[in-house]
C-alpha cells in the first residue's frame, strides 16, 4: 500500500516543494559564505548542512508517504509526544543557553534542536485527532464542546506559554494561529470566533499603542530585546545603529535588487550590514540578488502549495484528514506573513523563518513532517477515485 501510495504522488505540491527547497540551498549558500568565513569557518559549512537537511526532510516526506497515518492517532504515540515536548521546554527555560534573545534550542553535540518548530507538527495531529474523536457530539452544545476539548486546549496553551516564555514570540504566535483556526473547525461558534478575532485584533493594538511602546521608549527597559524590537517597529530609521539596523538594511537590499536583482552572489548586504541574512532575511538577499521577480516567484510557489493543501483538505471525507490539512495550510500560511512581514517593516521582528527558504534544520524537518501527512492524504484520496472509476466501470 505504501508503495501505491508514491506512485499516486501529488506532484502539485511535490514539485515546488522541490523547487523551494532547492533555490534555498543556492540562497542559503550565497547568504552564509561570508558569515562563515568571518567566523573562521568555511564558506561551505552552511551550504553542507542545508543539504543535509534538505535531504533527510525529503527522506522524511517519503517516509511519512508510505506511513499509516492513523499511527498518530494512538493515544500512546500522542501522550508519549506531549511529555516529551513539556519536558523539552520546560528544560529550556531551567538550563537553555540564551542566543539572539531567546533560549529555544536543545544543543546535542553538533546538533541544534528547537522544540517550538516541533510542537506546530504535534499541535496540529493533536488537536486534529481531539477534535475528529468527539465529532458530531460536541457540536451538540457548548458542555459537549468543553468536555471534548478542555484537555486538549489546556495542554496546548500551556506549551504556547512556555514558548512565549523563552521567549519566542514569533513561535507562539504561529502555535496559537494553528490552535485557533482548528478550534473554529471543531464545532465553534464561526459568529464567536469573529468576535474573539475583532476583539483580540483591537486589544492588541490597544496594548501595543498605549503600552508596549511606551515602555519600550522608556529608560526603564532599554536592556529588553522583545521591547526593543518594537522600537525598531515604530522607527527602524530612528535606531538605524541599533535595533533597527536589520529592517533599515532589509529596506536598502530590497531597494538595490529592483526587478531583476544585481546578480547571484552580488548582494551587500550581506557583508556584515544585514544581520542573519541566510535565516530571518534571506528574503531580503534573495530579492537584492535575483530581484523582486524571483521573490514573486518563491511567493507563487508556496501559495500553490498552500491552496493545494486547502483542496486537499476540503476534498477528504475523513475530518482527521482534512483537520491537518487546515492546520498544515495555517502553519505555513502564518509563518510566510510573519516573516515577510518583518522583512518588509511592517510586522515587528520576530525572528520567524521562511519556509523551505532560510537556513534552519528544525524548521526544514518540521516543514517535511507535515507535507507528508498531507502528501500521504493527498494519495490516499487518488487511489480512492480510481478504485471508485474502476467499481462503476465494472457495474
Amino acid at each position: 500500500m505504501g508503495k501505491e501510495r508514491l506512485k499516486n504522488l501529488d506532484y502539485v505540491i511535490f514539485i515546488p516543494y522541490i523547487i523551494m527547497s532547492v533555490i534555498g540551498v543556492v540562497m542559503v549558500y550565497s547568504a552564509s559564505a561570508n558569515i562563515a568565513l568571518q567566523n573562521g569557518g568555511s564558506p561551505l559549512s552552511y551550504l553542507i548542512k542545508q543539504l543535509i537537511y534538505m535531504v533527510v526532510g525529503l527522506g522524511i516526506i517519503l517516509f511519512m508517504i508510505r506511513m499509516n497515518i492513523n499511527f498518530l492517532r494512538k493515544p500512546i504515540v500522542l501522550k508519549f509526544l506531549l511529555g516529551l515536548f513539556v519536558f523539552g521546554l520546560l528544560w529550556l527555560l531551567v538550563f537553555g543557553k540564551t542566543i539572539n534573545g531567546a533560549a529555544g534550542w536543545i544543543h546535542l553535540g553538533p546538533i541544534n534542536i528547537q522544540p517550538a518548530e516541533f510542537v506546530k507538527f504535534f499541535l496540529i495531529i493533536w488537536l486534529a485527532n481531539a477534535v475528529a474523536s468527539g465529532q458530531p457530539e460536541m457540536t451538540l452544545s457548548v458542555r459537549s464542546w468543553l468536555d471534548q476539548m478542555k484537555w486538549p486546549l489546556f495542554w496546548s496553551l500551556a506549551l504556547i506559554a512556555l514558548i512565549f516564555k523563552q521567549p519566542d514570540s514569533g513561535g507562539a504566535a504561529i502555535n496559537f494561529a494553528i490552535v485557533f483556526i482548528l478550534i473554529n473547525c471543531s464545532g465553534f461558534s464561526w459568529k464567536r470566533a469573529l468576535s474573539i478575532i475583532y476583539g483580540c485584533a483591537a486589544g492588541a493594538f490597544l496594548i501595543f499603542e498605549l503600552v508596549l511602546v511606551p515602555m519600550a521608549k522608556s529608560d526603564s527597559f532599554s536592556n529588553s530585546y522583545r521591547l526593543q524590537r518594537i522600537v525598531a517597529f515604530t522607527n527602524p530609521f530612528g535606531h538605524a545603529q541599533g535595533t533597527g539596523q536589520q529592517v533599515v538594511n532589509s529596506y536598502y537590499a530590497i531597494s538595490n535588487g529592483g526587478l531583476f536583482g544585481v546578480g547571484l552572489g552580488n548582494s551587500v548586504q550581506k557583508t556584515g550590514y544585514l544581520p542573519e541574512p541566510n535565516t530571518d532575511f534571506i528574503m531580503s538577499i534573495l530579492t537584492e540578488e535575483l530581484g523582486a521577480i524571483a521573490a514573486f516567484l518563491v511567493l507563487a510557489l508556496l501559495t500553490v502549495i498552500v491552496l493545494r493543501t486547502i483542496q486537499i483538505g476540503v476534498r477528504s471525507n475523513d475530518p482527521y484528514q482534512s483537520l491537518i490539512c487546515y492546520g498544515v495550510a495555517t502553519y505555513m500560511s502564518i509563518q510566510t506573513f510573519f516573516n515577510m512581514g518583518g522583512v518588509l517593516g511592517v510586522l515587528p521582528i520576530t525572528g520567524v523563518t521562511f519556509p523551505f527558504i532560510s537556513y534552519g534544520g528544525s524548521s526544514i524537518l518540521t516543514l517535511a513532517m507535515c507535507l507528508g501527512l498531507v502528501l500521504n492524504i493527498s494519495s490516499r484520496q487518488r487511489i480512492e477515485r480510481r478504485a471508485l472509476k474502476l467499481a462503476r466501470k465494472a457495474h
